[in-house]
């Protein structure tokens, strides 16, 4: 999961979205967005996509 998070914290800074912003875009909380970013907590699945989608990344199994 951190290797995900920092993908996306990379991908969201590159984009110049603050995590509020991407939290809207994405349709979810703030406080999951930060859950993605620093691999903490349990953010569904779907959060993680929809904020990867967002960011232009992919989600793919392992």
């Amino acid at each position: 999961m951190q290797g995900i998070g920092l993908s996306v914290r990379l991908a969201r800074r590159e984009a110049g979205l603050k995590q509020s912003d991407l939290a809207d875009l994405a349709g979810v909380s703030e406080r999951t967005v930060r859950a993605i970013e620093t691999g903490t907590g349990n953010p569904t699945l779907a959060a993680v996509v929809s904020v990867a989608n967002v960011l232009g990344l992919r989600v793919a199994a392992a």
